[in-house]
């Protein structure tokens, strides 16, 4: 089988150098404040990536909370759409039928005698 990309393990290489770097080799300025009061020690990276996994795994909950909640809502409006466009066309074919009755005689005439003459060959 044929590789899509050849090229995507060296970008997952360049990433994972990236953030060796930057967690290893980095020393700015990081630091964590909780109610005010600086964190510190040799771990606070640590205890600041902790809390941003947190936040990221509360983002992720949710996000797929209102995903879940817009898929009823949008179901919701598609029914009322659907019900709408039906009460719509009985009231268009309801308000254009006293003007097709010219047309709908002779095809009630021409039905009822096809209908007679299929009845007729049947007996």
């Amino acid at each position: 089988m044929k590789k899509a990309a050849p090229f995507i393990p060296f970008i997952i290489l360049l990433l994972l150098a990236l953030v060796f770097w930057n967690v290893v080799l980095d020393t700015s300025d990081f630091g964590v404040k909780i109610n005010g009061h600086e964190a510190q020690g040799p771990l606070e990276w640590l205890f600041g990536v902790v809390l941003a996994g947190g936040a990221l795994i509360i983002a992720i909950v949710m996000t797929v909370v209102v995903a879940a909640l817009v898929a009823l809502l949008c179901a919701g409006i598609g029914a009322v759409t659907i019900t709408a466009l039906i009460v719509g066309v009985v009231i268009a074919v309801l308000a254009v039928s006293p003007l097709m009755l010219p047309l709908l005689i002779p095809i009630g005439i021409v039905w009822y005698v096809v209908s007679r003459n299929q009845q007729a060959e049947r007996h």
